[in-house]
Parts: C-alpha cells; sequence; structure tokens
C-alpha cells in the first residue's frame, strides 16, 4: 500500500491542511526516508479545538446511551474492515511487522466495541432511606478530556482512551506521537464516518511541549490522560496540579520475569523470546529482567541465545520479518549505548548487541550475568535486548523484583500453585501474568503502581476515570 500522504488536523468535524503551518517530517524507519510532511497546530488551532469541544460537551452529553453505542460500535465496524490498509500504514511510520501492526488495528476496533456495551452497564446505586426519601449515587462524564498518546502502540492506545472517554459522555481532544499520524488519523476518520458529532472529538498534533501547556492550563479541560514516559507524565502532573485536573497517567515499567525450575524449560522460552521481541522490545510491559532459578539458569540462556538468533529482522511489511526496526533515530543509540555498559561492567553477550541495516536497526539482543550496577538493570531499555540474572529461591527472586520504583507488569512462570498464589500477592506491579502474557484486553483494568503511574485504563475502571461521582439526596 502506497503511504497515505495527505496528513491534516481534525478539528470541530472538519479536517486542516498545512496552510502555512510548520510541519514535522515523517520517516519510515526501515529505511530512514521522509514519507510525508503532517501540520503542526497553532495555538489558534488549539484554541478552535478547545472552543469546539466545550461547545460539543453538553450535547454529546446528554445523548442517550443507545444512541452513544451506536456510534461507537460503528466506528470499531470501520476500522475492522479497513485493517489491513491501516495496519500498512502502521508499519510504514512505525516499524512494527505488518501482521503485529494489523493485530493492533484489531485491538483498536475492540476498545470500540467493548465500550460500547460498557456503557449499558454503567449503573448507579440507590441507598436505603426512611420512607418517602431516596438517595441515588450516580456517575456523570467528568467534562472535556485531553488525550496524550505515545508511538510504541499509536493507534491502540489512542483508541483505548478514546473509546472510554467517549462513552463517558466526554468531548475529546486528542494528540497522538508525530511519528506515527496516519494511523492515528484513521481513528478520527472512523468517529466521521460514524456520525459522531462536530466538535465531540478534535485530532491535533503539535510541538509537544507547546500543546500539553496550551490545551492543559486551559480552564475548559478537566481531565488529562497521559502515556508515555515517567519524567513527562510527572511534568505533566505538574501542569494539570494548577487546575485540580484529574489524571490518568501510564508510565514506564522494567517488567521482571521470574522462572523457577519446575517448569517445562522448553515451552517456556518458546512463549518468552517471541514476546521479549515484540515490537523490537518497544513494549511498556515487555518482558526484560529475566530472573532464572539456579538450576535451570545454564540451559535457560544457551536455549533463549538459540532462539534469539533465529529471530528474522527486517521491513516489517515482509510478511517473512518477525522484528522490524526501532521506531526513531534515537533508539539505535541509546540501546548501544546500555549495551556497552553492561559488557564493560561484566556482563556476557550471548546473542546480538550489533546495528544493522540502512534502517533503525539493532539485532535481538541477551545479556547474561547481568552486575545490578549496570544502567539497564535499573533504566527501561525500551528496545530489543533481555538482560538475565540467576536466583537462588522465592524470596531472592521477589526481592529482584521488586527491587525497582517501577511497578507496571510483572511476569512469573511456575507449576506450584501455592507459590503462584504468594507471587500474585507479593509482586508489586499493577499487572501480574502467571505463565502467560495476556495482560491487556478491553474488559481489563490496564495500570501501574509506585512510578509507573496511577488510575487504569480497559474495563470498567477505564470508564470510571472519565467519570465524575454524585449523591443526590432527596428529603
Amino acid at each position: 500500500m502506497t503511504y497515505q500522504t495527505d496528513l491534516k488536523l481534525f478539528i470541530d468535524g472538519a479536517w486542516r491542511a498545512g496552510e502555512g503551518r510548520d510541519h514535522h517530517d515523517v520517516v519510515n524507519p526501515a529505511t530512514a526516508s521522509t514519507i510525508a510532511e503532517l501540520p503542526l497546530a497553532t495555538k489558534d488551532d488549539l484554541d478552535e479545538a478547545l472552543a469546539a469541544a466545550e461547545r460539543a460537551f453538553p450535547g454529546w452529553r446528554d445523548t442517550a446511551v443507545d444512541k452513544r453505542a451506536a456510534i461507537l460500535r460503528k466506528a470499531s465496524d470501520y476500522l475492522k474492515k479497513n485493517a489491513s490498509d491501516i495496519g500498512a500504514l502502521l508499519t510504514q511510520e512505525q516499524g512494527k511487522p505488518i501482521k503485529e501492526a494489523t493485530a493492533e488495528v484489531y485491538g483498536a476496533a475492540q476498545m470500540f466495541e467493548w465500550y460500547s456495551e460498557e456503557i449499558k452497564r454503567d449503573y448507579g446505586r440507590t441507598l436505603v432511606r426512611p420512607v418517602g426519601q431516596r438517595s441515588i449515587v450516580q456517575r456523570q462524564a467528568v467534562g472535556v478530556v485531553a488525550t496524550f498518546t505515545p508511538w510504541n502502540f499509536p493507534i491502540y492506545l489512542l483508541a483505548k482512551k478514546v473509546a472510554a472517554a467517549l462513552a463517558a459522555g466526554c468531548s475529546v481532544i486528542s494528540k497522538p506521537p508525530e511519528e506515527t499520524p496516519a494511523c492515528c488519523h484513521a481513528v478520527a476518520k472512523a468517529l466521521e464516518e460514524a456520525g459522531l458529532p462536530k466538535g465531540v472529538f478534535q485530532l491535533v498534533h503539535g510541538v509537544p511541549d507547546m500543546v500539553s501547556r496550551h490545551i492543559i492550563g486551559s480552564d475548559i479541560v478537566r481531565k488529562v490522560s497521559f502515556t508515555g514516559s515517567i519524567p513527562v507524565g510527572k511534568h505533566l502532573m505538574h501542569l494539570a496540579a494548577d487546575g485540580v485536573k484529574r489524571l490518568t497517567l501510564e508510565l514506564g515499567g522494567h517488567a521482571p520475569v521470574l522462572v523457577f525450575d519446575d517448569v517445562d524449560l522448553d515451552d517456556t522460552l518458546d512463549k518468552l523470546v517471541p514476546q521479549k521481541f515484540r515490537n523490537a522490545g518497544q513494549v511498556c510491559v515487555s518482558p526484560t529482567r529475566f530472573y532464572v532459578q539456579e538450576g535451570i539458569y545454564d540451559d535457560f540462556i544457551k536455549g533463549f541465545a538459540e532462539r534469539t538468533a533465529k529471530v528474522q529482522v527486517g521491513d516489517g511489511m515482509d510478511e517473512a520479518t518477525d522484528m522490524g526496526p526501532l521506531a526513531n533515530e534515537r533508539r539505535p543509540g541509546e540501546i548501544e549505548k546500555l549495551v556497552g555498559d553492561a559488557t564493560a561492567k561484566g556482563a556476557r553477550l550471548m546473542a546480538g548487541g550489533e546495528r544493522g541495516g540502512n534502517g533503525y536497526f539493532y539485532q535481538p539482543t541477551l545479556l547474561a550475568d547481568v552486575p545490578l550496577e549496570a544502567d539497564i538493570m535499573s533504566n527501561e531499555p525500551f528496545g530489543p535486548v533481555a538482560v538475565a540474572r540467576p536466583f537462588k529461591d522465592l524470596d531472592e527472586a521477589l526481592e529482584q523484583a521488586n527491587r525497582l520504583p517501577y511497578g507496571l507488569a510483572a511476569f512469573a512462570f511456575t507449576e506450584n500453585l501455592r507459590r503462584a498464589n504468594i507471587l500474585g500477592d507479593r509482586i508489586e506491579a499493577g499487572m501480574v501474568g502467571i505463565n502467560g502474557f495476556a495482560i491487556s484486553s478491553a474488559d481489563a483494568p490496564f495500570g501501574g503502581v509506585k512510578d509507573s503511574g496511577f488510575g487504569s485504563e480497559g474495563g470498567k475502571e477505564g470508564l470510571e476515570t472519565y467519570q465524575v461521582t454524585k449523591a443526590i439526596h432527596m428529603c
């Protein structure tokens, strides 16, 4: 598919082209070549987006639930129908293999579909009172919402926020990443085709700091939802504090994986290696810190290295590709520094450890016996690098898993049910996967603890984050 080059902003139900605005070059990471120019919003554009969202909010809030649900369902149908084409856009601007990109589009469609049904189940409650009196508790839309999403899962993370906010009755201003605009535009197109009233959803791109300061600083916005790095999340918290704005923050992680000696090792490795290198490791819940029980550690390292060497790296548009390039030119250099630091401090390089190709490629990499003082043991690599260390017993494994100030996701592999229960209870993370990686779905809450943020997306919790609670007492 030829990449879509007519990129625009979507404000108050209308598409806006460059028209003298500054622009951002969109780059294909597999070739390092520019494939499009993206117009960037001005402050006037942002003011118009804010005004449109404010005007549209009361009408959308008061729209009957079944009508809201029908629009969300139609948007889901549009994404499913066009998943192959949208997936190709995503691959060309982000790099992930086409099969992963297409699956991501279906995941975005699922978010709209699930919230189209969940909003119908959004019940309040009546409290027990004397005869003739009533106390009712109900949830209402919080107001105008601002969402900020990253480039690693651009359409899925956008849909996860927008679907829940629209279902709740909020109007939305979204700033998706400038690196991956075309696939995000498909969400706006889906909502437009579904008949969403104008002004209920705006999509703007721009200089991140200017856009976030301008939008969050407006009294019109009552809720902010952000997925991205911890430093940026803390910055947005400061911006939101002056207006006492509600926040949902899904920030970085450094997911530990605890592998105990009672597992079927070959089966476990067959699960671990593809998951580690999914989206070139650019996944906030990517399994990264592998702690393996001493008795199987050497066999684990050998098996992991053998499988890593077989991962097919290439252009994501090639169906044979298992792992594409990193998403931008900054990432290979950052990974290289972390790997170099680790090996200089004593880590063993078991596979990979090199750049490659004309684009932003870095080979799938395994480091063994990584010392705790290596930077990569404390700083999330956000790339195709697995680090491994042995552990002796359950207490040591938990100590290492909980060592860092992050708590987004964690994983453990064991056949011992009692141990699995203890791990689920004692690992400090918002999500724990036992013997698998299925921790993100439309019907389940997704979010972290500690420095990895607060609030949840997905599930009924994801709907509630865009609502306020009101108690009505009738005497």
